[in-house]
């Protein structure tokens, strides 16, 4: 009997052997088979060694603020050295205890996952290590159904990273991809959303928080459910006290501590309209570069400068203000004029005052016949750099860039190119004009008389004088009489203006259309000595490693000599002193250096002033898209324009610490003493004022009309 037992026992532990031996056969046989089927589509050894995750592209000012981010997803990569020991270990005492044990599978976590799940008839158990959910998030390949197919691929990568990557660098490449919830992706976005400051300077109480989001951002979210936040990071840090990682001490201190999560709202983007003009300068260099600007985590680093752009954002949202006042007001009184607006039959006159009163929103079609938009371009003139941009009145309403994408009309302000050119050509600036009435001879054969804004005439004038009162009718005597209008469009052309402008005698008043940027950037040569700078928004791009992939130098040009150039800037001084730009000094209290003109089309359509001092050159566009639109009666450059002008220039230049300096008079310019009347040498009796002359157009000879007198005691001859 004992006998017959010993031989089944014996019997049985055989079977038993065999069994399992089968078994493990038959799962090593399934194990290679699954592995040949599902590591068809797994990445390559290449792509696993180049792992890539998409990161955020920012974009700088030049003074260092972040101007905008560009993602599919909000990921700022950061390496371990710079997260914090806390961090990474509160994210292993909760995700993967044994993540430093294992080689990127536990079968211990995945048996005991799959029983929870037999048990509770569900899905919801996980035993992903850390390794297995990096390979989930960075290869779109593996998938995110929790089927078992994904489980095989998870399993397979985790083990073929696990042999190429050290734990540090997995758990970097973890914390880096991760998503923790309110848009964004890795511990150093997650660290600045949350609290306002950089990874580095998390407290563990803070890292056990983010490691507790991990799981379920939406379940978890500090901001919309602090309650279960708050549970879930004390869990995290009762795992890490538990793993070794605090002390009891620690453990009481910060799982009593509150939450402090920074809860901004949206912040209001920094010009708008400037960093939409990078990113499509950008987007146009992406087969050059090789990059992908949403993904490739780039530096862009530009050159505008964020405190002359709130300068200028505060100068033209607070005019613009009372421009749209001015011109509702207008519209609201006259039937006739607001009817011509309307093409669309769908829409009433009542509901167009509607729209003006803003009691219903505007239509498309409306918004550009109602709305007073404006423009403002600041450069710097001596490396072209951009220091500010507003393309209109709010980038959401349109984006449309009126500083870089309009053309309109510039008036007066094209006059400094008419007389520059007739300095270039050899006219002292004393020459003397007629301010009398002319007629021109219009391209559609109609014939036109202009008149002067202030509707004067008058005698001679200097072309000083001229350009100082903005005076039509000397201008025009200028084409007509000393250059002509082939002459202006060449110089136009040499300060790279790309409009057409058509060789007519009206191009004297600006009848021709340029684009804002370009017209500043034509002024910035007469402030850069006579060199024309190509007007830059990005200085360099750095790829995610802070390699620079290019940079970005300026084309420059020397396009007017720098006599001419000084000489006309001293012309447009003389309009800031006493003409048509003096109310930036009377009542906008820019006082320092400076040079301008302002600009004006027929009905008041357009209002511009362009200026410039020997720091910076900056242009304001005031008027409505529909070029048809009038701002109103006398809404003039000087009342319209030169306001928003003269207040960004006065608080930029605070902002900027610059103090006041003259322009640089070149070698090639001297100062006379001329007579006042005759603009000649003066006589012992003249009445003296001192003129700018190039050294060859020194006048040589003396005044013939204030002759001495006879001193020897001899009465002339006077017939009354």
């Amino acid at each position: 009997m004992s006998q017959e037992k010993s031989n089944n026992k014996s019997l049985t532990w055989g079977k038993a052997f065999l069994r399992v031996a089968i078994f493990y056969a038959l799962l090593g046989i399934l194990g290679l088979l699954l592995a040949l089927v599902y590591s068809r589509d797994l990445p390559s050894i290449e792509q696993l060694r180049k792992i890539d995750p998409e990161l955020v592209t920012r974009i700088y000012s030049a003074d260092g603020k972040v101007l905008q981010e560009l993602y599919t997803q909000r990921r700022i990569y950061v390496t371990i050295d710079r997260i914090p020991p806390a961090m990474v270990q509160a994210v292993v005492a909760v995700e993967d205890e044994r993540f430093f044990k294992h080689w990127g599978f536990s079968f211990r976590d995945f048996f005991r996952a799959l029983a929870t799940d037999v048990l509770t008839l569900s899905k919801g158990h996980g035993g992903s290590t850390l390794t297995q959910q990096l390979a989930r998030i960075l290869y779109e390949s593996i998938g995110f159904e929790k089927t078992i197919s994904r489980k095989v691929k998870e399993l397979l990568t985790a083990i073929q990273i696990e042999r190429m990557y050290t734990k540090s660098e997995i758990v970097e490449m973890y914390l880096n991809s991760t998503w923790l919830g309110h848009g964004v992706y890795g511990v150093q976005a997650a660290s600045r959303r949350y609290f306002d400051k950089d990874v580095s300077q998390l407290t563990p109480d803070e890292c056990a928080l983010l490691a507790g989001v991990i799981k379920n951002s939406a379940r978890f979210s500090p901001i919309r459910r602090p309650i279960a936040a708050y549970q879930r990071r004390n869990l995290v840090l009762k795992k890490m006290m538990q793993r070794g990682y605090l002390s009891d001490e620690e453990y009481a201190l910060y799982k009593n501590s509150p939450l402090q999560v920074f809860k901004p709202e949206p912040p209001a983007g920094v010009a708008p309209y400037f960093v939409e003009y990078v990113r499509q300068k950008v987007q146009r260099e992406f087969d050059r570069l090789g990059v992908d600007i949403y993904r490739d985590g780039l530096s862009i680093y530009t050159t505008l400068d964020t405190r002359i752009q709130a300068a200028a954002d505060s100068a033209l949202q607070r005019h613009l203000r009372e421009q749209q006042r001015l011109l509702n007001n207008r519209l609201l009184s006259n039937a006739d004029e607001l009817k011509s607006f309307i093409n669309d039959s769908t829409i009433s006159l009542t509901q167009v005052r509607a729209m003006i009163r803003g009691e219903i929103p505007l239509t498309p079609q409306m918004q550009a016949s109602l709305v007073v938009q404006g423009a403002v371009v600041a450069i710097d003139p001596s490396n072209g750099h951009i220091l500010a941009m507003i393309g209109g009145r709010d980038f959401n309403e349109s984006e449309f860039n009126r500083a870089t994408q309009a053309k309109r009309q510039p008036g007066s302000a094209f006059k400094p190119i008419v007389y520059a050119t007739a300095i270039d050509n050899g006219f002292p600036v004393t020459t003397q004009l007629l301010n009398q009435p002319v007629v021109l001879n219009m391209p559609d054969g109609s014939r036109w008389a202009p008149k002067n804004y202030d509707l004067s005439t008058g005698g001679n004038t200097t072309l000083r004088e001229a350009l100082a009162r903005s005076l039509n009718l000397v201008t025009i005597r200028i084409i007509q009489e000393l250059i002509s209008p082939a002459s202006v469009v060449e110089t136009a052309r040499r300060l790279h203006l790309s409009t057409n402008i058509l060789p007519v005698d009206a191009l004297a008043l600006g009848a021709c259309e340029v684009i804002p940027i370009e017209l500043v950037s034509a002024f910035g040569v007469f402030d850069n000595h006579g060199v024309w700078v190509e007007p830059i928004a990005i200085t360099k791009i750095e790829d995610r490693w802070g390699h620079v992939i290019t940079s970005y130098k300026p084309r420059q040009e020397l396009v007017l000599s720098e006599e001419t150039a000084y000489l006309t800037t001293s012309l447009m001084e003389s309009v800031m002193n006493e003409g048509t730009g003096v109310n930036a000094r009377r009542y906008y209290g820019f006082n320092l250096t400076a040079a301008g003109k302002t600009g004006t089309t027929n009905n008041f359509n357009d209002a511009w002033f362009v200026g410039f001092t020997p720091y910076m050159v900056a242009g304001v566009w005031v008027g409505v898209d529909n070029p048809a639109v009038s701002l109103g009666n006398r809404q003039s450059g000087a009342v319209a324009a030169l306001p928003i002008w003269a207040q960004f220039m006065r608080e930029a230049h605070i902002a900027k610490g610059w103090h006041d300096k003259p322009f640089v008079r070149p070698e090639g310019v001297v100062e006379v003493q001329i007579c006042s009347v005759t603009k000649l040498l003066p006589s012992k009796y003249c009445p003296i004022e001192t003129e700018l002359f190039t050294k060859n157009t020194v006048p040589t000879e003396h005044c013939p009309l204030h002759k001495e007198i006879n001193e020897s005691g001899q009465k002339d001859n006077v017939i009354f």
